[in-house]
């Protein structure tokens, strides 16, 4: 662990000019392009762990995969998900939850301050570094999920939680809703038309009663699937190839889906919203937060 140089990544960004932060380049093509951008690395390591408070201070270019393996060391994690390379800052741009979210919760909550760069090549930090602290407006949240449209993110301290003691995978061609009822917050339901796939985790007496409700269902014990590439909000239909996450509006899908219709009045919030941050549009000129379809 060491001091992250947020001075020199200010300096990095810069008061002038298109920019933007690239990670692992994972979810380079959400919400648009760079337009051209000039691209600056995030800092990255592990600067401060605090396994009794809970709270993990870390360079936004750190992996995902890092953190995560330094975490379980001291049996914890963060609601973060991403695939190889994918990074901290980058996860938490793109705004997508963990598939796991019915036990981990869901992204925007576990950032708790971030160490930014705005458009005006100035530094400043949103969030407190505890629930307590925070007072005024939840600029974290704001962050989450803004591809990184109202500022460039240096350093954050997220939240973490207790890794599971025991999980298991189950499925078969079970209703999703039957699944739901016989088990207390699961952690990921999938269905895809036919069979229910679901993740409990917890206490191992608790899981060990969950599976043998599900196998009392007809279900068997699974391996994590394979879900599909794309992402998309639910409407209603589950198009050829999808997976629906259950209680979650998000369908995993093979092919990209349609741009999303946003209302008139929620885009025009968004655009003043953007216009307090950067009303030059330096910070990731080419992207679109809207676009994002979950």
């Amino acid at each position: 662990m060491g001091v992250i140089d947020l001075a020199a990544f200010r300096e990095d960004v810069g008061g002038s000019g298109p920019v933007c932060v690239r990670g692992g380049g994972t979810h380079w093509d959400v919400g648009g392009s760079d337009a051209g951008a000039r691209s600056v690395p995030a800092p990255e390591g592990i600067e401060a762990f605090e396994p009794a408070e809970m709270t993990v201070t870390v360079g936004a270019g750190t992996t995902v995969e890092a953190l995560g393996a330094a975490l379980a060391e001291h049996g914890q994690e963060v609601a973060i998900d991403g695939p190889h390379g994918s990074t901290v800052g980058g996860a938490l741009m793109v705004g997508r939850s963990p598939l796991r979210r019915g036990r981990l919760g869901e992204v925007a909550d576990v950032l708790l301050q971030a160490d930014c760069v705005g458009a005006d090549g100035a530094a400043f930090t949103a969030g407190g570094p505890t629930v307590k602290n925070v007072t005024g407006y939840d600029l974290p949240r704001l962050l989450v999920g803004s591809l990184g449209t109202l500022a460039l993110v240096g350093r954050v301290i997220l939240r973490t939680r207790p890794l599971p003691e025991a999980f298991a995978w189950m499925s078969g061609a079970v209703s999703a809703g039957k699944v739901v009822d016989v088990l207390y917050r699961p952690a990921t339901v999938l269905w895809d038309g036919v069979n229910t796939t679901v993740r409990v985790e917890g206490n191992s007496q608790d899981v060990d009663e969950e599976v043998d409700r599900l196998q009392m269902l007809g279900m068997e014990t699974s391996v994590e699937p394979v879900l599909p590439p794309e992402w998309d909000r639910w409407t209603g239909a589950l198009p050829v190839g999808g997976v629906l996450e259950v209680g979650a509006g998000v369908v995993h899908r093979p092919d990209a889906p349609e741009p999303a219709k946003v209302p008139v009045g929620v885009r025009s919030l968004g655009e003043r919203v953007r216009d307090s941050f950067d009303p030059t549009r330096r910070l990731n000129p080419g992207r679109d937060p809207h676009r994002v379809p979950a």
